[in-house]
């Protein structure tokens, strides 16, 4: 009779241990996964905004911001961040009306790839957190995913000057 405790509280350590390890795997790949869908997101945010520029430059400012939203459109991931830096200097560089339609969509598009930048950059800090813990290590529980990769651009926010006419 006191062998049979033991093999029950033997088999209910066990069965915890193998839930507590399922539910880590399952969280690391969720964090994964969810870190690689805000990668993608932050991609398309990068491409509407240096399309909303390249558009603005065509109508308004000229060659310099063009070529930078062309760069950024057209970069290979491993120049990516110096181009879009570069698109986000020009676009400080000069003078954007808010009520300018064209103006408009380009800060709209920098605000919307702001807030994707730190939600992206947040769910990254959460997969690597996860994903270094040594348990995790140990039994290579993301080993069938690239490692979650920051992007580490200037904050794309405008700065806009305040519409005199509204105060």
């Amino acid at each position: 009779m006191r062998h049979m405790w033991w093999v029950v509280a033997a088999s209910v350590v066990l069965g915890l241990v193998a839930a507590y390890l399922i539910w880590t795997a399952g969280r690391v790949e969720r964090l994964q996964g969810r870190a690689e869908l805000a990668a993608r997101a932050l991609d398309a945010h990068l491409l509407r905004r240096a399309a909303a520029a390249a558009v603005l430059a065509e109508r308004h400012f000229g060659v310099e911001l063009y070529a930078a939203a062309r760069i950024a459109l057209d970069a290979s991931p491993d120049e990516r961040e110096a181009a879009e830096n570069d698109l986000t200097r020009q676009l400080r560089a000069v003078q954007l009306d808010p009520g300018d339609p064209d103006c408009g969509a380009v800060i709209a598009a920098s605000r919307r790839l702001a807030l994707s930048r730190q939600v992206h950059t947040d769910l990254v800090r959460d997969a690597r957190s996860a994903r270094s813990r040594p348990l995790v290590r140990l039994l290579r529980m993301g080993r069938g995913r690239e490692w979650p990769r920051y992007f580490d651009i200037d904050d794309p926010t405008l700065i806009v000057p305040a519409d005199v006419s509204a105060t």
